[in-house]
């Protein structure tokens, strides 16, 4: 981005550096790690925690430095006040040690990255995440505790979500009113599960239920409810309307995103608070777009004179998303300028609801985003209050204690919850604080 790479060369020359802790050291967490390591001038990787070792002393290990192992947050204080890379079984201890500006958070967890993000906040350190499943459940609540710390609570360039953001912030600087945030996807089957897409994991070496998740809908609704509660938008109904292109098939021709906007134009309202959405076999994909308006009629005029067409809707997009690569921007975003990414604005407006996958029944449990139970759609937030219906970011873990036919959303009663988690203390103060 432009402004944070002179900032950045200018930690450089200083001998100042952004020092940054992650946790996690999963498929993405690897190519964060090889672009701080690689491209990123002024700004340091000091640490990892992950729950097994290897992959983080491997992540280090793409660029032939050896980490020295840290089992206490005083050690992880030592190395890093050092300058020696440290890798750590303690997420807990990395995100309150000293000597660290921020944290990136990028384990796709719930439970875990919640107890990890919480405990970097309250020790005054800027959080950015790659985790719209924890963002989209519990994300305002984080947002207020970073608040009251006085540091930044993000969401990361790259990743869909962000790019949306930089684009709707793009098109509101020019004058125009976002009416939609859009999302382009390949694929949408909210049957598909672990088994499914087994073999595509594998190519990628990715986990078959993270895979899933994106194939049945489920990140899709996070990444579009995490948009909604940065905006303050909403979605034309439960599910969105994401119309598909594809008839189906992943791998057939892709429509020009401006042919598919006549399936939004009838839900869209220039004086209201505008809609999160997506469109399956579009191009350019994977990508991302927004529409805006205006009524300034010279204005309008410019826009058609640049090709923009006559409105009343004005198509602009990204045409790629680069995850891993754009996430050290966010880090710098936030260290240097106090600026967000993404964050929620104030208390939710979509969630994230649980549908069963095929008929569930009594004494099973939900064992995972992507998995063989429930797929997530997104819902306006008055209709998941209205109706008691569970948000599956807290869904996970929880067992049947009654019959749920395919398809049909689950609400508490449906399920008993594990207790004592700190996930669910922390979305009923969000409740307390927002309903």
């Amino acid at each position: 981005m432009i402004i944070v790479d002179s900032a950045l060369a200018k930690r450089q020359a200083e001998g100042r550096p952004i020092r940054v802790g992650m946790i996690g050291a999963g498929f993405q967490a690897s190519g964060i790690a090889l672009q701080i390591m690689t491209a990123t001038q002024g700004m340091e990787l000091c640490a990892v925690a992950n729950r097994h070792l290897a992959p983080a002393i491997a992540l280090y290990g793409q660029v032939g430095i050896e980490p020295v192992h840290c089992d206490t947050q005083a050690q992880l204080e030592s190395a890093i006040a050092a300058g020696r890379p440290a890798v750590t079984e303690d997420a807990q201890a990395l995100a309150k040690a000293d000597g660290l500006d921020a944290i990136i958070e990028v384990t796709g967890s719930i439970e875990f990255a919640a107890h990890a993000v919480l405990a970097a906040l309250e020790s005054g350190k800027h959080v950015v995440q790659m985790n719209a499943e924890l963002d989209g459940t519990i994300g305002p609540i984080l947002k207020q505790r970073a608040d009251a710390a006085g540091v930044v609570y993000s969401f990361s360039d790259g990743d869909q979500p962000g790019v949306q953001m930089n684009q709707y912030r793009f098109v509101a600087g020019l004058g125009l009113k976002p009416v939609l945030c859009g999302n382009i996807k390949g694929l949408h089957d909210p049957y598909r599960n672990p088994t499914t897409q087994e073999s595509f994991a594998k190519r990628w070496g990715q986990k078959p239920a993270m895979v899933a998740s994106f194939a049945d809908g489920t990140k899709i609704s996070f990444e579009q409810a995490i948009v909604a509660n940065g905006t303050g938008m909403r979605v034309a109904r439960r599910g969105m309307l994401g119309p598909d292109f594809s008839g189906g098939d992943p791998g057939a021709p892709l429509v020009p995103i401006e042919e598919t906007l006549a399936a939004f134009e009838p839900h869209l309202d220039p004086a209201g608070p505008g809609l999160v959405d997506y469109v399956v076999g579009a191009r350019p994909g994977p990508g991302i777009f927004i529409l805006g308006t205006l009524d300034n009629p010279r204005q309008r005029h410019y826009l058609e004179l640049y090709k923009l067409g006559k409105g009343p809707y004005y198509c602009f997009y990204t045409p790629y998303h680069l995850c891993h690569f754009e996430v050290p921007n966010s880090v710098a975003r936030a260290v240097l300028f106090n600026d967000a990414v993404l964050t929620p604005k104030g208390g939710p407006m979509v969630g994230v609801i649980a549908l069963a996958k095929k008929d569930l029944q009594a004494g099973e449990v939900i064992e995972d985003f992507g998995g063989y139970e429930v797929y997530g759609v997104a819902e306006n937030m008055d209709a998941v209050r209205r109706d008691n219906l569970l948000p599956v970011g807290l869904a996970l873990g929880c067992t049947l204690v009654r019959p749920v036919a395919k398809d049909t959303q689950l609400t508490f009663d449906d399920v008993s919850v594990p207790p004592g988690r700190l996930v669910d203390a922390l979305y009923a103060e969000q409740e307390r604080l927002y309903a």
